[in-house]
């Protein structure tokens, strides 16, 4: 189960990377990109089928980046996400966000194999600050209902 101080570790990490964002504005992996752009992260895109995102560089996988990143948030189908967390290990990165419906328990178990700390089951836009109002309100909707990381 995901901690809350697990949560608060990853997004107090200053740049990430998101695999999974596309060329496609309406696509979730682009949106949590340029969320997390205007909260103030330096934030990379990985998708290896496309060099640039909005007008940003874009790398083919976490390894091609030009810098280590604290952390990654995976925004891709489960079976996809397993070569992610390899490359995760390959590239030194060592927190991996698991967007939900990203992991699988392969992708799991080979995280707790690398030594990566990872969050899954949650939406990282519920917990990156500044948070906006929809996601504040699950947030709060998830508060009541006891499902937030403790």
């Amino acid at each position: 189960m995901t901690s809350k101080a697990a949560v608060e570790e990853f997004i107090a990490q200053k740049s990430l990377a998101v695999v999974g964002a596309s060329r496609s504005k309406a696509k979730f992996g682009t949106m949590v990109y340029t969320e997390l752009k205007q909260k103030g992260y330096r934030v990379f895109a990985v998708n290896p089928h496309a060099t640039e995102i909005l007008g940003d560089p874009c790398y083919p996988s976490l390894k091609d980046l030009p810098e280590v990143v604290g952390g990654a948030v995976v925004v891709l189908p489960p079976q996809q996400t397993e070569a992610v967390v390899r490359d995760a290990a390959a590239a030194g990165i060592k927190r991996l966000w698991l967007q939900q419906g990203s992991e699988s328990t392969a992708a799991l178990q080979l995280c707790e194999e690398h030594g990566i700390n990872v969050i899954h089951g949650e939406c990282i836009l519920m917990f990156a600050k500044p948070v906006g109002f929809g996601h504040n309100l699950h947030r709060w909707v998830w508060g009541l209902l006891g499902k937030l990381p403790k």
